[in-house]
């Protein structure tokens, strides 16, 4: 439980962030459902959070080196 609270509060921070595809962030509570959204992976790819269903979801990132950000 307290890993779908924390991937909820991750999912709020970086669509908020990132502002994914124009779409506003949205308040969740705890134990609601993250909304779509697709991020860019370090590696490249971009990844989609329903790629991973029935998994355990964790995000995390980082202000690219040099940026200020």
């Amino acid at each position: 439980m307290k890993m779908l609270v924390a991937l909820c509060v991750m999912v709020v921070v970086a669509v908020a962030a990132v502002g994914v595809g124009g779409a506003q962030a949205q308040g969740l509570e705890a134990g609601d459902m993250a909304p779509p959204f697709s991020l860019p992976g370090s590696d490249g790819k971009t990844h989609s959070l329903s790629d991973y269903t029935g998994r355990t979801v964790v995000l995390a990132w980082f202000p690219k080196a040099f940026t200020g950000g």
